[in-house]
């Protein structure tokens, strides 16, 4: 009589194979690894922040004394003595000044279409009627900007006509001192405007001239 015997069958796991491991590859914790070294990071972030310092400051620096800004201050600061009355310099000087260190983007315009119009309202204003001495010669400058040829307006930009307005400008900071009386007279309330005028054309034209 044969025996049938039943034998349990071995166990099944999922663990014991070993294609199933939740332990990652040696090659993955370098990926993942992170040392973190304090005096390293602040070195570097350090030196970063130096270089950032220094080119920002360079930019602040630099971008106030460009041509075009410094050619801007001249403009201002001829309008303001335009219109000042606390100062006895000869003003007509001004208008060749304005001519040459004025923006190019203002000499366009004025030369433009709008400035043509407006130069022709103005004639037509100063025939009929009367016209204030302080805005004479923001229209004579006006119609010189329009009448000059080109050869004139060459100048502009150039060492010549960087001369020339160094000329202009000491020549009305030498009238505007000398006719206050001293240095702390032409800082009076009066003339305080007219003062800072003269002394921002002057170092405009020498900053314009290096």
């Amino acid at each position: 009589m044969s025996s049938l015997s039943i034998s349990s069958a071995p166990d099944f796991s999922l663990y014991s194979k070993p294609f199933i491991s939740l332990q990652s590859p040696p090659h993955k914790t370098k990926v993942f690894s992170l040392r973190f070294h304090p005096l390293r990071f602040q070195g570097i972030h350090g030196g970063v922040m130096k270089k950032n310092r220094r080119g920002f400051g360079a930019v602040c620096y630099s971008a106030p004394l460009t041509p075009r800004n410094l050619q801007w201050v001249c403009t201002v600061s001829s309008a303001v003595l335009f219109l000042s009355r606390g100062t006895a310099v000869q003003k007509s000087f001004l208008v060749p000044f304005f001519a040459l260190q004025a923006p190019t983007s203002i000499i366009s315009w004025i030369k433009g279409e709008y400035g043509t119009w407006i130069a022709f309202l103005a004639l037509l204003v100063r025939l009929f009627f009367f016209i204030p001495g302080e805005l004479e010669l923001p229209f004579v400058a006006l119609l010189l900007v329009i009448v000059s040829p080109y050869q004139v307006l060459n100048l502009r930009g150039t060492q010549t006509g960087s001369i020339f307005s160094l000329l202009i400008a000491g020549y009305l900071a030498f009238q505007h001192f000398s006719r206050a009386g001293s240095l702390q007279k032409s800082f009076e309330q009066g003339s305080v405007v007219a003062t800072l005028a003269i002394i921002c054309i002057t170092a405009a034209s020498c900053l314009l001239l290096i």
